[in-house]
């Protein structure tokens, strides 16, 4: 750890503020609120059962229970019922379990009757044990937003103000405090290792608030956008005009400047998604996998795979995993170079997996990992230009796409938008392509993108 580093966790410590250990704190109160629903669902079928005398109950009315319960923590999940927000408010916690306890007795009621079970649960029961179960599931839920913000107050989450020349009020020591100018942290979108850095101190935050110098906002918004967090800058002058796009941090405005694009419901599916596939994918294309792994080895001394910093989700640096299909000497680690179609750098080993796509395979070990999707914007070398200009000084949008983990293929991808950046207009019609994807993400949108890049593995393009 550098000395900068250093004064950064020493600045954190001094706050006393432990932001992954709150993120635990989250975790471990969303997964006692799924086990004290889990807990009403049963109790409520047990008092169903009791004041019925309903005696012995058949094995097809507890398969049809476990069943119905499966169902309502899907829904639930969906219904955002488990989002660390409604451990905070008994209203929102209440509506969405509700909700979801109506939609799940209806599938359970049309389950029993297909299935022809209701005759061995009495009516009675089962409609004193919908009743109980509900009551129960409310009564836990307001019991726990109680004791939640009784305990640790109004908001679980975890959040930093970083200061860089703007007012410190004295409403910010609530929160963890780091001063840009004493641990060197810029908001510098043209220097990726500085982004990098920025990252690494916001990765275990929530929420993250500005202060700074007003010439400085513009850029720090730039920054905040491909960050991955919500991000806020303050703005203290906005207060008496009272615009619907602010916050508060202790009765001082700030203004909202970015979110992350998937909530935590569509980051699970997008991620189980990503296992789903990965993990047979590899196991498939093993034998393949090696043969490669041979025939790169005979063909040019050197080592199989080729390792380069790329830009991740959050702006983290990460490096990506290729087969190398160049001559070690001639491989370019900043990418400063695109490949062209007579690059004489390719071997020729290294020309047939570029043109097969096959050479890209490895990053299914960078998903495994989970720095990469199977589908997201495609991560950059850290020098890709777009005929002389760097791919983020064309349009400063472009840091916007690293707001979700990149991709092995991309809506960019199969539009036909890969090869070489010779002009501009090449990095332009990626990112155009790149935030469409992101602003109308869907697991069905994803799932259309696997299949339709399986129509363009081998392409005009690559080379």
């Amino acid at each position: 750890m550098s000395k900068v580093d250093l004064a950064i966790q020493n600045q954190l410590h001094r706050t006393g503020f432990a932001p992954a250990a709150r993120r635990n704190l989250r975790v471990s109160l969303c997964l006692s609120l799924i086990g004290a629903d889990v807990l009403a669902l049963l109790v409520g079928l047990m008092v169903g059962l009791h004041i019925a005398q309903a005696g012995s109950v058949s094995e097809g009315v507890w398969t049809s229970f476990l069943g119905g319960v499966l169902v309502y923590l899907a829904i639930a999940f969906q219904n955002q019922a488990f989002n660390p927000k409604v451990l905070t408010s008994a209203t929102a916690s209440v509506r969405q379990a509700i909700l979801s306890l109506a939609a799940t007795m209806l599938i359970f009621l049309l389950a029993v009757f297909s299935l022809k079970v209701t005759g061995q649960l009495p009516r009675l029961a089962l409609s004193t044990g919908i009743l109980a179960s509900a009551v129960l599931a409310v009564s836990q839920r307001v019991l726990i937003c109680h004791l939640v913000r009784r305990t640790w107050g109004n908001s679980l989450r975890a959040e930093l103000v970083i200061v860089d020349g703007g007012p410190v009020p004295d409403a910010y020591r609530g929160s963890a405090v780091i001063d840009a100018g004493s641990s060197a942290l810029r908001s510098d979108i043209d220097d990726p290792y500085m982004l990098n850095r920025l990252a690494m101190v916001l990765r275990h935050y929530d929420r993250v608030i500005i202060s700074c110098a007003p010439d400085r906002k513009t850029e720090w918004a730039q920054v905040l956008k491909g960050a991955n967090i919500q991000g806020e800058i303050v703005v203290p002058e906005l207060s008496e005009l009272g615009p619907l796009a602010i916050q508060q941090l202790s009765g001082v405005a700030t203004v909202v400047v970015s979110r992350g694009p998937l909530n935590l419901a569509n980051r699970a599916k997008k991620r189980a998604l990503d296992i789903a596939l990965t993990v047979p994918v590899l196991i498939a294309l093993a034998p393949l996998m090696i043969l490669v792994a041979i025939a790169i080895r005979l063909d040019s001394p050197g080592p199989v795979f080729f390792r380069q910093e790329r830009m991740g989700r959050g702006n983290r640096i990460f490096h990506i995993y290729k087969f190398r299909s160049m001559r070690v000497e001639s491989a370019d680690a900043s990418g400063n170079r695109s490949a062209r179609r007579d690059d004489d750098r390719i071997t020729r080993v290294g020309r047939l997996i570029r043109k097969t796509s096959i050479d890209e395979l490895p990053q299914l070990l960078n998903v495994l990992l989970g720095e990469m999707s199977l589908v997201g914007p495609r991560p950059h070398a850290l020098g890709s230009l777009a005929g002389d200009e760097l791919f983020w000084r064309v349009d400063r949008q472009y840091w916007h796409r690293h707001a979700l983990k990149p991709g092995i293929t991309g809506l960019a991808q199969v539009r036909g938008f890969r090869g070489a950046t010779e002009h501009r207009r090449d990095i332009l019609n990626r990112l155009e392509a790149d935030l469409e994807y992101m602003q109308g993400w869907s697991l069905l949108r994803d799932i259309s993108i696997l299949g339709r890049t399986l129509a363009v593995l081998v392409h005009r393009n690559a080379y």
